[in-house]
């Protein structure tokens, strides 16, 4: 039995970032799982139902806007912590693994999410795992998913809100119109991105320029 841990929803500019575990022997896993962003979403969101079929543990973590936006962490670190409390889920003593490295020392990265991890695992964090890792793929399709959910859960509140990344310009009308309407950015955005401060200067400079 092994596991992979990947991440999904670090960039964005609104919502929250997830993480999954997947613990499964990977000859039992679906045919076609690898890194979710070359996946279609309709069949990532089939992936993850036969990879949850398939496996003997799934776990997911959330890290929402409020822990993204605190100002005494940073993204390495809750990347670190998405890692860890998705592994946690699936972690028995003694189960190896591999998971995707959210930092640019692979070794360091690994290191610091087994060390947050109750149980005693032997991980190896890798670059592009997700592209070269069964169990990691997996779990890249299954953060994903419940990315991809979590986006649709936004859009049924706010309208269509886009992919929710900076360079989507969907996502930035959606933010100028939502600052232009209420005077304020959504509860749904993290507010600690360069993406908020440019669209509420372009609002204040839009507001100055009506004098």
């Amino acid at each position: 039995m092994r596991l992979g841990v990947d991440e999904a929803g670090k960039g964005p500019v609104l919502g929250s970032m997830f993480a999954a575990a997947v613990r499964a022997e990977p000859e039992m896993l679906p045919d076609g799982v690898g890194d979710s962003k070359g996946i279609a979403p309709a069949k990532r969101a089939r992936l993850d139902a036969d990879i949850r079929t398939a496996a003997d543990a799934v776990a997911v973590a959330e890290i929402p806007v409020d822990r993204i936006d605190d100002p005494e962490t940073d993204m390495n670190t809750l990347t670190v912590a998405a890692h860890a409390e998705a592994l946690s889920g699936v972690a028995t003593d003694g189960v190896h693994g591999m998971i995707d490295a959210g930092d640019t020392d692979a070794e360091r990265f690994g290191r610091r999410v087994v060390d947050r991890t109750d149980a005693a695992v032997a991980v190896t964090a890798e670059h592009g795992a997700d592209e070269t890792d069964p169990l990691v793929g997996a779990a890249s399709i299954v953060a994903k998913v419940a990315r991809d959910s979590h986006v649709d859960a936004l859009a049924a509140t706010h309208g269509d809100v886009g992919s929710g990344y900076p360079s989507d310009p969907t996502t930035r009308d959606f933010l100028a119109e939502y600052v232009e309407e209420n005077g304020e950015l959504p509860d749904c955005a993290r507010t600690s991105w360069s993406t908020c401060d440019d669209v509420l200067a372009a609002a204040q400079q839009s507001s100055l320029g009506e004098f």
